[in-house]
């Protein structure tokens, strides 16, 4: 009992407390408190003090031999529960140092030509062309696309300056010229859609950290508006405000993948795929991989280099001797 008599948080109420308070995601959120809720029901509900190095292996052979899952999942279940112990539990245990991840392989990443981009961007309209559009001409990954708010964007400039990025970093990328009409009539139209909302009194929209504390109007003015929005309100998990939040990413995902398949391509692109494709025919067209690197928002050049694997030279830039014969 605490001091006051009242029974303390359950410890997943404690786990989801210091997730918020360390600014996690709710995605991050999400998956942290269901994996530490698998890891003590896995061991039939015994509290996670009582529980060691021995434990915390046979959970995770449990999810690599009967679950058959991947490698990223396995770490990230094994991610979730050192948060617990360390963060949540405050428990710096020597064997949570020796607990070995799950080696991950290296893949390369799937890569469509220029032709096949032009394919099935052809097959793809709407906003979800657009987004298609920008995913390829700028770079950004999948969600930095879908957070994209008003404010990001500036067409004088055409440029397009991606907030809290992967790493919690910011960077400028270009926006393509064929892009800024078709952006600007969608802007037209996206006005029309906020002044209604503001109209409703449902104009609020999320805000990171305190910046809705901060500056008050913020939440409803038009520069924070997301860009891509969804078609109705929804309820905010945390709070419990009515708003509409961005666009769901799984509704770009499948028009993306009949768009794949109406182009006849048997790749398994993704809307990742482009922002790989983005990469690659930039270092195709001679331009420096550390401006690429730049423009992809990567910490280490390294990451860029493996776009380098398709510059349609071969095997490291080698000619194969039977094209010589």
């Amino acid at each position: 009992m605490t001091p006051d008599n009242t029974p303390p948080p359950k410890l997943l109420d404690q786990v989801r407390d210091k997730l918020r308070l360390k600014h996690y995601s709710i995605r991050t959120e999400r998956q942290y408190l269901q994996w530490v809720k698998r890891f003590i029901l896995f061991h039939n509900k015994e509290h996670p003090l009582q529980m060691g190095a021995v434990q915390v292996e046979l959970f995770l052979t449990h999810l690599a031999v009967d679950g058959k899952v991947a490698a990223s999942t396995q770490n990230q279940a094994l991610s979730a529960i050192l948060f617990l112990y360390r963060d949540v539990l405050a428990v710096d245990l020597p064997w949570l140092n020796d607990v070995v991840r799950a080696k991950t392989p290296q893949r390369l990443p799937v890569v469509l030509t220029q032709q096949e981009v032009a394919a099935v961007l052809g097959r793809m309209d709407g906003v979800y062309g657009l987004m298609a559009q920008l995913l390829y001409g700028t770079g950004m990954r999948l969600m930095e696309c879908v957070r994209l708010r008003v404010k990001d964007v500036d067409f004088d400039r055409a440029e397009v300056v991606i907030r809290d990025g992967k790493g919690g970093k910011d960077r400028v990328t270009m926006l393509p010229q064929k892009s800024i009409t078709l952006l600007q009539a969608y802007f037209e139209k996206r006005r029309l859609l906020y002044e209604d909302d503001l109209a409703k009194g449902l104009a609020s929209v999320y805000l990171p950290d305190a910046l809705e504390r901060k500056y008050t109007q913020a939440a409803t003015s038009w520069a924070w508006q997301y860009i891509f929005v969804a078609g109705s309100y929804s309820t905010d998990p945390r709070s419990g405000v009515v708003r509409r939040h961005h666009l769901d990413e799984k509704l770009l995902q499948r028009a993306m993948k009949k768009a794949v398949l109406a182009a006849g391509i048997t790749k398994p692109a993704t809307p990742h795929t482009l922002r790989h494709s983005f990469a690659t025919h930039l270092l195709q067209a001679g331009y420096d991989i550390r401006t690429v690197q730049e423009l992809l928002g990567h910490a280490d050049v390294a990451t860029t280099m493996i776009y380098t694997h398709v510059l349609n030279k071969g095997g490291k830039g080698v000619q194969s001797p039977l094209d010589a014969l």
